[in-house]
């Protein structure tokens, strides 16, 4: 019987998805007396501390912990749930109480690299523990945070990992243990941690090792443009620039829930579904999107995003739902991410007029229940060519590394909404600067002019907008083999590289992408 703590933030389907698969019987905390009353107490934690450690105060779940872990009773808590044992963290600036099991707290990360950490990464082995039984050394699991602990013990330390700079990953005490990491998403190897979790009697290590492991990997999605065909059936569709209609029909490749499945056995290092008509209809009433989530969530063990819809409405009976709400459902439904679009145009545009934060939109207010690694935002933009700088005055203009149809030297990237179809008076890298300063964790970069070209990722837009940011940049658009891959990631600093209709008509395969990059040097999760 494992009995889960969820306080009602983040993704926790994929947590109980992955017990119940496992075998293990759920049961779930909904009064402080079930923490004291529990055989093994799961915690996973997401999105911000500061939100996490007021609801555990607000529904008295302090105490019971305390006296739980002080008792040496078997614990898991993942990533949030993990932070919540040490004393404090510097992204909580409110007085609320933490457990407080462990001494230290948890710092921000301190480099030039991308902030949040997110991919998949190895980790170094300092103790010998059950939880980590049959783990291979060069094993990687998936990370998403912007923060990090620093315990004042370090017998307690289990795993380190580096990003830059070693930080770390896994603590353990006696039954009491935590990972940075979460194994939910983190393929076989997360399924493998959390079934020792599940079915050991005894979990306390039994003595120090030291293995050090592999580094952080760069990232192959699969996406999965999904939309109603003609007939009312959601399908995987494939547009070339924007377009997802063939002989008057929309294009349809497959099933969603299918394909995922497909592309996980497969090695994708995780799965994006846009919902490429959720502008037009209000995604609570979008049934079928969220079911298509729950089911994937049951079998699909690595991080899902879902995009389309995430804004502001009022239904026809008057009721209004905010952002928040929308992103509350998916989230619940198994994402681990949400992707928004046109949205994000309105509200940057706004913040640039006003150079004020309104702590209203939704990107902030995702962004400050979920936290930042949370909340992607998806640029579709097209080059507008131009012949010197000063033809596009107030925009980001790029000198081409290739000329223009007039032999223009310079181009800047217009930002569009709605699928392409309009267009708005501002550049990709002034949108990817203000969406990061409101709080967003990561750009996927799309480019409508290589949108099924297979000419390969617009290196250009590519370069401006990841020099501009801190964050993580996904770059997509345009790939159509396995060689493109790896110039975007020699050529470009985008953390990640996302395909569809390659992998959709299965003219190029993930595991030969990745076989590729090997190859060449640059390190992937196998």
């Amino acid at each position: 019987m494992i009995t889960l703590l969820d306080y009602g933030a983040g993704n926790v389907r994929s947590v109980m998805n992955a017990v119940e698969k496992l075998g293990g019987t759920l049961k779930l905390v909904t009064k402080p007396e079930d923490i004291l009353t529990a055989e093994k107490l799961l915690f996973p934690g997401v999105g911000n501390y500061g939100n996490m450690i007021k609801i555990l105060n607000q529904k008295n779940y302090i105490e019971p912990l305390r006296k739980y872990l002080e008792a040496d009773r078997p614990f898991f808590g993942i990533c949030l749930g993990m932070q919540a044992l040490f004393d404090d963290s510097e992204e909580d600036n409110s007085e609320h109480e933490s457990l407080g099991f462990f001494k230290g707290r948890v710092e921000r990360f301190k480099t030039d690299l991308a902030i949040p950490h997110i991919g998949w990464n190895g980790i170094n082995i300092k103790q010998k523990s059950p939880l980590l039984e049959g783990v291979d050394p060069g094993a990687r699991f998936y990370f998403v945070h912007s923060y990090h602990l620093v315990p004042e013990d370090p017998s307690v330390i289990l795993t380190t990992t580096t990003y830059d700079y070693e930080f770390v990953s896994s603590v353990q005490k006696g039954n009491v243990m935590g990972t940075q990491f979460h194994p939910e998403k983190s393929g076989k190897v997360g399924m493998g941690l959390l079934e020792n979790f599940i079915k050991s009697d005894d979990l306390h290590a039994t003595g120090p090792m030291d293995i050090s492991g592999n580094g952080l990997a760069k990232r192959v999605i699969a996406c999965l443009d999904v939309r109603s065909n003609d007939d009312g059936d959601l399908v995987v569709t494939k547009g070339d620039q924007y377009d997802v209609r063939d002989k008057g029909g929309v294009r349809n490749l497959g099933q969603p829930v299918a394909l995922a499945k497909r592309y996980y056995r497969e090695g994708a290092d995780e799965i994006t579904f846009l919902n490429i008509t959720g502008f037009r209809d209000f995604p609570l009433k979008d049934m079928p999107m969220l079911k298509v989530l729950e089911e994937t969530s049951k079998n699909v063990f690595v991080p899902l995003t879902i995009g389309g819809g995430i804004r502001d409405y009022t239904a026809s009976d008057g009721k209004k739902y905010c952002a928040l709400d929308v992103a509350a459902q998916y989230f619940r439904s198994g994402a681990d991410k949400i992707s928004i679009g046109s949205d994000a145009v309105d509200i940057a545009q706004a913040y640039i007029k006003t150079g004020q934060k309104t702590g209203k939109s939704a990107i902030e207010q995702i962004s400050r229940v979920y936290g930042n690694q949370a909340v992607v935002i998806s640029i579709d933009p097209k080059r507008v060519w131009v012949d010197s700088p000063a033809d596009a005055k107030g925009h980001q203009v790029i000198k081409t590394s290739e000329p223009g149809p007039d032999n223009q030297a310079y181009c800047w990237y217009q930002c569009t909404v709605q699928g392409g179809r309009q267009t708005r008076n501002l550049d990709a890298v002034a949108l990817a600067r203000a969406c990061e300063a409101l709080g967003a964790g990561e750009i996927l970069l799309n480019c409508i002019d290589r949108d099924g070209s297979n000419a390969g990722f617009d290196m250009d837009l590519i370069n401006g907008v990841r020099n501009a940011v801190s964050i993580p940049v996904i770059a997509s658009s345009g790939a159509g083999c396995e060689a493109h891959f790896s110039e975007v990631f020699e050529k470009t600093g985008a953390e990640a590289a996302l395909a569809a209709g390659i992998f959709h008509r299965k003219e190029v395969s993930i595991q030969a992408v990745k076989n590729h990059l090997t190859q060449r040097g640059i390190q992937v999760r196998q």
